[in-house]
């Protein structure tokens, strides 16, 4: 399964970073954002669409992955024109094909002649099939604007802010990462009513049947998750967490934050044993879907959109944050 690959280094994909190249990574002023964009350039109302496990590839392999569904939600996004579009991780297939990462400009092009404005985080496909080095340059050279960062944060106008984390290097208490996650939020301008963080690894989510070798939260985002428990009370702005990695749908409220697992982006679907917590209960898959959220006064709504078996989109999901 994905969460077991290893690099060529031989280490687990995950985690890696930290002790592969420290010096790879750029610390920015942690009391600042990285990008700001000026409340004037946005669009009224504000919005923000979310998603990931993507796995662009060849359009030949349709097992891992299905190049119809990824084009389908590529044009479904380009029409919503978000302000801000968040990639959860698992852009490519394979980070250590270079191909797979042109097959993503290609197939994405629309994105950029609509102007958006897009950014990812990094996922375990992100160090598939080359040592973490060589992953992390193959995905700065698609994405130049993160050159040397591994996370970074978006304010968008004046009451969202968008932090972007790196579910593949250390979450834990005392962590490079945590150190500077503090920083931002101990910086929030007082105007900022939303936070919304986005990573790969999922916080919070169902158990997957036996058949998906898989154990979700691991310890690294359980470390997030107890970290949020107190921060997010210390907090006027209200907190939503999208993660990915489950390709599927799911959305909890805990500790005062919303957290979502939107995997839905074409990769092969996984089933899920849905829990009392999951306030989402439809069995069905595939569940190829998005979320958008749409900022209106002090109410972040957001809509959860599946791609129905007849190739048309139904909002089966919305809930509303209220600062």
């Amino acid at each position: 399964h994905p969460s077991q690959a290893k690099s060529k280094s031989g280490s687990p994909a995950s985690g890696t970073g930290s002790q592969v190249n420290p010096n790879s990574l750029l610390l920015p002023d942690s009391t600042k954002p990285t990008f700001k964009i000026p409340e004037p350039e946005l669009r009224k109302p504000v919005t923000v669409i979310a998603y990931g496990d993507m796995r662009f590839t060849n359009p030949k392999e349709k097992i891992a992955t299905d190049p119809k569904i990824r084009m389908e939600l590529v044009r479904r996004v380009a029409k919503e024109r978000p302000d801000v579009l968040l990639l959860n991780g698992d852009v490519p297939y394979h980070g250590g094909v270079k191909n797979d990462y042109l097959v993503y400009k290609d197939e994405t092009r629309i994105w950029r002649v609509e102007h958006l404005r897009v950014f990812p985080v990094l996922g375990n496909h992100e160090f598939y099939g080359c040592a973490p080095a060589q992953c992390l340059e193959n995905w700065w050279n698609t994405f130049p604007k993160l050159k040397d960062r591994r996370w970074y944060s978006v304010q968008v106008g004046t009451s969202i802010y968008v932090i972007a984390l790196d579910s593949d290097d250390s979450l834990e208490s005392g962590s490079r990462q945590i150190k500077w996650l503090t920083g931002q939020l101990d910086s929030l301008s007082p105007s900022i009513k939303f936070v919304m963080i986005n990573l790969h690894h999922p916080p919070v989510a169902d158990p997957n049947p036996p058949s998906v070798k898989d154990k979700v939260p691991r310890p690294n985002e359980i470390a997030l998750r107890n970290y949020l428990r107190v921060a997010a009370q210390a907090q006027n702005a209200k907190f939503v967490v999208t993660a990915s990695h489950i390709h599927n749908y799911e959305r909890f409220y805990q500790d005062s934050v919303m957290y979502l697992v939107t995997g839905g982006g074409g990769a092969v679907p996984y089933p899920v044993i849905r829990t009392p917590g999951d306030l989402y209960k439809d069995p069905k898959l595939p569940n190829y879907n998005y979320v958008e959220f749409v900022l209106q006064g002090n109410v972040l709504r957001g809509t959860m959109y599946r791609l129905s078996s007849k190739g048309t989109w139904q909002a089966k999901d919305t809930f509303d944050l209220k600062f």
